[in-house]
């Protein structure tokens, strides 16, 4: 059997694979699908470096959980014998909180901390006189900082080089997932072979089982998907490219198409993905960000609770402002002109989407605040990711939200984001380092406004 093929007979192949490895690296995904990526055990540490006083179990970030991601909701320790007392005092913030009396096996004792506020605080451990404990201890409780990496298939196709590295970005950071924005025109471009079309399908459908992956939605209004879909024509302008119009549809905003054709639009992209198996979308990213209200109330009609078309405008300002007609630029600083390094997600105002208010469409906005690797630098996603967070407790969730093109996705922008992604893994919740779990987008209407469920 040829590499090519081994993913279309996927699932009678699948234990086969994971008895035998990667047959072919370019086509193969890792046998071994990552545990809940508890990679630092809470540290032993010694009281004393004359003593043989040892305790263990205690982290540095106790994480405040929400419906996604479970919370640290208590503090374990042991410590072993050889205090000289037969009790000892736990105390958080100096308020007493638990007795313990020795064992065997030392002192052992499990503090509920559901009720601790976010912040810095301090664990003591005291015998007789609690204002000499005999160790003090500084931790973090606080809220997670999700990491969304997010891919826009604005192609048809992508070579098996960058279908390779998306594999790469996985192996080489084992907590990650992604969100793949994908594109029905995948499955109406006569260009690309019906066995690529259910390759590609079955690609991601073994990125979203091994690895968590979520396949959400995203349209450019290519002609030859729109043209597949009774009472919409396709449109050639506006394009955010080329003054006189665009023939093949890709360069189209969105928001040319009303609110009842961008629906018609959706539900076609639904009926090509149940097709080829990949099930209901309910994340999405609009091509060029050109959501506006009529986009977004025809995605919360059709069933999406969860869209990332809210741009950091000006972060793709030196890219976009003078190429072709410039219109990409000014689109989007004219309609998301309120969305910066610093917005989170909101429920969008009827009248204007840009930003929270009532009226609401019923979905959630998650700004795309990183923005995508064509427009910004390791430096700047980095810088961005720093500005929402300074290193202390969060007092609320916050999202970070970045990504790529895989049709662009070559060397140099992959350096960018294994650099990115390396920092952030510095700071990764499940490393004891920080408040940084790796989610997938719709997933944020778990955490964010109750309303948007």
């Amino acid at each position: 059997m040829k590499p090519a093929q081994i993913f279309y007979e996927m699932p009678k192949l699948a234990a086969l694979i994971l008895l035998l490895g990667c047959l072919a690296p370019i086509f193969c995904i890792a046998s071994s699908i990552p545990a809940n990526h508890a990679e630092n055990s809470p540290a032993c540490i010694n009281l004393s470096s004359q003593s043989h006083l040892r305790i263990c179990g205690l982290r540095k970030w106790y994480l405040i959980g929400n419906e996604i991601t479970p919370g640290d909701n208590a503090i374990q320790f042991n410590l072993n014998a050889g205090v000289g007392a037969q009790t000892i005092n736990v105390l958080i913030d100096d308020e007493l909180k638990l007795k313990l009396n020795l064992t065997d096996n030392g002192f052992h004792g499990d503090i509920d901390i559901r009720d601790l506020t976010p912040g810095t605080h301090t664990i003591a451990i005291a015998t007789d006189n609690p204002t000499k404990p005999l160790f003090v201890w500084r931790f973090k409780r606080s809220h997670p900082y999700y990491a969304l990496l997010t891919t826009d298939w604005d192609s048809s196709d992508s070579k098996d080089s960058v279908l390779k590295r998306h594999l790469q970005l996985h192996q080489e950071h084992p907590a990650l997932k992604i969100t793949h924005f994908l594109g029905p025109y995948t499955f109406t471009d006569r260009q690309v072979p019906a066995q690529r079309k259910t390759y590609l399908a079955n690609w991601m459908l073994q990125l979203k089982s091994f690895y968590h992956d979520e396949i959400g939605l995203h349209i450019h209004p290519f002609c030859n998907f729109v043209n597949t879909v009774p009472g919409v024509g396709c449109r050639f302008k506006p394009s955010d490219t080329y003054n006189k119009g665009d023939s093949s549809g890709y360069t189209v905003l969105s928001a040319a198409y009303s609110e009842s054709e961008f629906l018609r639009l959706l539900k076609a992209a639904d009926s090509l993905f149940s097709k080829y198996g990949l099930g209901k979308p309910i994340s999405f990213r609009t091509g060029s960000w050109a959501a506006n209200a009529g986009t977004l109330r025809a995605l919360a009609e059709d069933g999406f609770i969860a869209d990332s078309s809210a741009n950091n405008w000006l972060r793709i300002k030196n890219e976009s402002e003078y190429d072709g007609n410039g219109e990409l630029y000014r689109w989007n600083r004219a309609n998301w002109r309120a969305i910066n390094d610093l917005s989170q997600p909101y429920l969008p105002s009827q009248a204007s989407p840009m930003q929270a208010g009532k009226p609401e469409i019923p979905i959630l906005e998650v700004p795309d605040n990183g923005s995508l690797v064509d427009y910004v630098s390791a430096k700047e996603m980095i810088a961005i990711f720093n500005s929402n967070w300074g290193g202390a407790a969060l007092s609320k969730p916050k999202t970070f939200v970045f990504g790529f093109h895989p049709v662009s996705y070559d060397n140099t922008f992959h350096k960018r984001i294994e650099r990115t992604l390396r920092y952030l893994d510095r700071y990764l919740a499940s490393r004891d380092s920080g408040p940084v779990v790796y989610e997938t987008l719709s997933h944020m209407v778990n955490v964010f406004p109750a309303s948007a469920h």
